[in-house]
């Protein structure tokens, strides 16, 4: 193919403001100088200037000037058709960003533990999606740690040791696993976790071992279950459910356990043992930069748990 001269020098010259170009490019668009220094809010004296600076660093004359209208040349045409399409798309971008950081709309990727993540969070993810129509929720629930960078997530709530280089951590609850079973069946020869090996269990997939501390003596014992394990499963409603119908002794969250065995259905085993706090936590990238319907999401979650 034959390279004209005016196609040479567009891809040898490298050293013009890209400003310079994009007035070029609004000039030909509006078809004036006056209506490109109104809309740029420059004086025509400065945007005339500008555009020879153009065209003294380009070494061609883009603009054909008269007192009635301004005309492309050959030259002129061939950078518009080049650069036109570029600084349209640049200014669709900026409006799409001024859009991320002003506007409740749009989507935000959200990581949680599933167990945790149930009992606290579906309420006020769905409280917050009634209050704003035009936000989407993409909930990932589960117990694998993922590599939420990698993911693209927005907000990650996370249970132990959440901590993430250059992410802001904010604690939202504090809680801890106890053990318990059906309150017709409590063992009260039981005095000590390493009694619990002869016991029927039902254990749950991610609460293994049971890590217990005694709140009294402060003596540690992680319990490691191996016999008598009646139920092994890796949701914690079917755990409540199975203790609800008697099968074995279990260690669960306490926001899970507490009101049932505080409405008698359940009851305490060794409840001088449980295990130490945990912090469930929610997760955020630097607070300089984040779109706005993530920091409406972060605060309608900190309320919450305030």
């Amino acid at each position: 193919m034959k390279i004209t001269k005016p196609q040479l020098n567009i891809m040898m010259a490298t050293n013009y403001s890209l400003d310079d170009l994009r007035y070029f490019c609004l000039i030909v668009k509006l078809g004036s100088f006056k209506k490109a220094s109104e809309t740029l809010a420059l004086s025509l004296s400065t945007l005339s200037r500008r555009i020879r600076l153009l065209e003294q660093s380009l070494q061609l004359t883009l603009l054909n000037r008269d007192s009635h209208r301004v005309t492309l040349t050959h030259s002129g045409e061939l950078y518009y058709a080049r650069y036109y399409k570029l600084f349209d798309e640049l200014d669709c971008i900026k409006q799409e960003l001024s859009e991320d950081r002003q506007q409740a709309k749009g989507k935000i990727k959200i990581s949680a533990p599933i167990y945790v993540g149930k009992h606290f969070l579906s309420t006020i993810f769905c409280d917050f999606l009634q209050q704003y129509p035009e936000i989407q929720l993409d909930l990932r629930f589960s117990n694998e740690l993922i590599d939420i960078e990698k993911q693209g997530i927005d907000i990650a709530f996370r249970t132990r040791n959440p901590s993430i280089d250059n992410w802001v951590v904010r604690q939202l609850k504090l809680t801890h696993n106890v053990l318990c079973c059906h309150a017709n069946i409590f063992p009260h020869s039981i005095t000590h976790p390493e009694q619990l090996e002869d016991q029927a269990k039902v254990t749950c997939i991610g609460l293994v071992p049971w890590r217990l501390k005694n709140k009294v003596t402060n003596e540690e014992y992680n319990f490691q279950p191996k016999k008598q394990i009646r139920l092994e499963v890796n949701e914690i409603h079917m755990l409540r459910c199975a203790v609800e119908l008697g099968i074995g002794i279990s260690y669960m969250p306490d926001y899970l356990a507490l009101p049932l065995i505080e409405s008698g259905k359940f009851q305490r085993v060794l409840p001088d043992w449980q295990s130490k706090e945990q912090s469930f936590s929610m997760l955020y990238r630097d607070r300089k930069h984040i779109p706005y319907r993530v920091r409406l999401l972060i605060e309608h979650t900190l309320q919450h748990f305030s």
